[in-house]
């Protein structure tokens, strides 16, 4: 049976994630903070929520930021939320973070003063939002162009790479909500709180080989 490590640092929703991979018949499951184990899982989760700056400050301490570069390259990764966030080369929130940097790119504040056609759009972005794929991924298999997803964050991200970004959302802006490069994969939004589409990209990703 495959094993799937979900990264415990302390910052994500890592039960419900769990649960949801169970649901999908992922494998077995493994909420856990010990590197060896994540080593030598052959699937890789990186929840997260909560503010960025804290979120790398226990990356960093507990050296997952090299782990997340090192086990992202030879075997299916996903990003979740703030996990995809923390992929990227920097943030704004906090006056600035530096990244990973596995992406090239920003997470930006989508603002206090979010209009559009003259209505004011509630920051943060909480709720139902459509996906639009910009090109065919293993991950969009059996999910309908257009399909929506479950969003909650006040910063999004502004990939500087384009041909990364495999799945775009737009909330006032347009943004980056599926980057891909590789084995790694990421999303702005909560696959486990997405019900059918969201329980779909779990079970893809259960079955993917990693490649693209």
């Amino acid at each position: 049976m495959q094993t799937v490590a979900v990264i415990d640092y302390g910052m994500g929703n890592l039960h419900s994630v769990a649960k949801a991979l169970e649901h999908v018949g992922a494998g077995k499951v493994l909420i856990t903070s010990d590197a060896n184990v994540i080593r030598e899982a052959d699937r890789v989760v990186f929840p997260g929520v909560g503010a960025i700056r804290d979120c790398m400050a226990e990356i960093r301490r507990l050296g997952f930021d090299s782990l997340v570069r090192e086990v992202s390259q030879d075997r299916p990764f996903l990003g979740i939320c703030v996990g995809m966030q923390a992929l990227l080369d920097s943030s704004e929130e906090n006056d600035g973070v530096d990244c990973i940097g596995l992406f090239p790119g920003q997470v930006k504040f989508f603002g206090k003063d979010l209009v559009e056609d003259g209505e004011h759009l509630k920051v943060p972005h909480m709720g139902w939002n459509e996906v639009k794929q910009k090109v065919s991924h293993p991950l969009w298999h059996d999910i309908p162009d257009l399909a929506r997803f479950y969003f909650v964050h006040s910063y999004y991200i502004a990939a500087a790479n384009a041909r990364q970004v495999v799945g775009g959302g737009h909330y006032g802006v347009d943004f980056a909500a599926a980057l891909a490069d590789g084995s790694r994969f990421a999303v702005q939004f909560h696959p486990e709180k997405s019900h059918t589409h969201g329980l779909q990209l779990l079970q893809n990703f259960a079955a993917w080989d990693g490649r693209w």
